[in-house]
């Protein structure tokens, strides 16, 4: 389960580019680990660092710059986490404090992966992600954009764009609930334990071994 998601507000940082597959949101020689965490580092690695195997911070990088330090949303291009079903990419995502990603599209498996690991993933139009980039200048620090997840808006000084999600998506993250937790929580731990009693009456030997 995931930190709930209900608003959320920061700078975003443009990674503007399309088709960013899951390998170089996180290559696979940065995978380490098979649990969620251990992950930040190796996020974007083949971009955010001057070489392979070095952790020298590229500047030209849009994370490496200060003016996004802990941004917590992403701007991006279309066909976000395509290539493999790699869910790394989300959880490196996640733990490096990334909870929106804002693009045109997303590959349907990330997109799922980022609702069942408390990542919003909010499809805006090319021209509206266009737009909220283009209010960071050289001269200016980037401005807040701010997301209402049950609204389904992102508002930028003033002007506010609408995401759609659908109402299983929106639970789960409003909730901060994976798949088990959110059928948990609609009363199928009732239903189970329903079907488990009427089981063990229809089929008494599987449940010969159970210690009560």
């Amino acid at each position: 389960m995931a930190e709930p998601l209900i608003r959320l507000s920061s700078v975003a940082a443009p990674l503007l580019r399309d088709n960013v597959d899951t390998d170089a949101i996180i290559p696979s020689r940065e995978m380490k680990t098979v649990g969620k965490t251990g992950l930040a580092d190796g996020l974007f690695a083949g971009w955010r660092y001057e070489g392979v195997g070095s952790r020298a911070p590229d500047p030209a990088f849009v994370l490496n710059q200060p003016a996004y330090a802990g941004c917590r949303i992403l701007l991006a291009g279309a066909n976000f986490g395509c290539g493999s079903s790699r869910e790394h990419a989300v959880w490196a995502l996640a733990e490096y404090g990334i909870r929106a990603v804002l693009a045109p599209s997303f590959a349907p498996i990330f997109e799922a992966n980022c609702v069942r690991n408390g990542v919003l993933p909010a499809r805006l139009t090319v021209d509206e992600i266009a737009r909220l980039a283009a209010r960071a200048t050289p001269e200016t620090p980037p401005p807040r954009v701010s997301i209402d997840i049950a609204a389904g808006s992102v508002e930028c000084e003033g002007v506010v764009a609408r995401f759609a999600l659908d109402a299983e998506a929106r639970e789960m993250l409003l909730g901060g609930l994976d798949p088990i937790a959110l059928t948990l929580a609609s009363g199928g731990a009732e239903q189970i334990d329903v079907w488990l009693d009427a089981d063990r009456a229809a089929r008494p030997w599987i449940y010969s071994g159970e210690t009560q």
